[in-house]
């Protein structure tokens, strides 16, 4: 197999950027993509390491980052599985992604910057909820940031009902892959409470 090892030879394989792909981005937080993001109850946080990189999909009942000012966002790191794999990246190599979606809606934004974390009381409390608070809060300072062209969502289909019966593993099931013995069904019976539980 044949690989590409410059740029010249990346480039010479494509037209031009079109030139609205150039013009979008945005160096702070517009009133539009104001909007957008507070619409948006999902991102995925994508972050670097020596280990390599990493992507992780966060979530919230309400919008998923909080708008600090015009160049910043804060992300709340509710309970998870404790691997910390984002947040050991963040400490060690501040670069971070966001790609924020919205369910229906075919255009996504990104946002490019830099990220510290901070376990501040001042700052965890303001996120409280039934009683609990994240251990930390993800800082992004904004670089760039753009909404992404529908067409890889429109090709995929992937908010289209007749997409949305697929039958796939289950979260037990993959942990049985990898552990002999494990109780996928009784793991699985129990999960979404499980989920529900640790939620906040």
């Amino acid at each position: 197999m044949d690989t590409i090892d410059s740029i010249e030879a990346l480039e010479a394989l494509y037209d031009a950027a079109v030139p609205a792909a150039l013009t979008k981005v945005a160096t702070h937080i517009t009133p539009l993509y104001r909007e957008w993001i507070e619409a948006s109850r999902f991102t995925i946080l994508s972050t670097v390491g020596p280990e390599g990189t990493d992507a992780s999909p966060r979530g919230d009942d309400g919008p998923v980052v909080r708008i600090a000012d015009a160049k910043t966002l804060h992300l709340a790191d509710w309970r998870g599985n404790n691997r910390l794999d984002s947040l050991r990246n963040i400490v060690r190599d501040p670069r971070v992604s966001l790609m924020f979606m919205i369910p229906g809606c075919t255009n996504v934004v990104r946002v490019n910057g830099n990220a510290v974390l901070t376990a501040d009381p001042a700052l965890t409390v303001t996120f409280e909820k039934e009683g609990k608070r994240p251990k930390t809060v993800i800082v992004t300072t904004v670089d760039e940031l753009y909404f992404q062209c529908a067409k890889a969502i429109m090709r995929s289909k992937l908010w289209a009902a007749d997409s949305q019966d697929v039958r796939v593993p289950t979260a037990g099931q993959f942990i049985k892959e990898m552990s002999a013995g494990f109780d996928a069904a009784a793991y699985d019976s129990g999960y979404p409470e499980y989920a529900k539980e640790r939620m906040w």
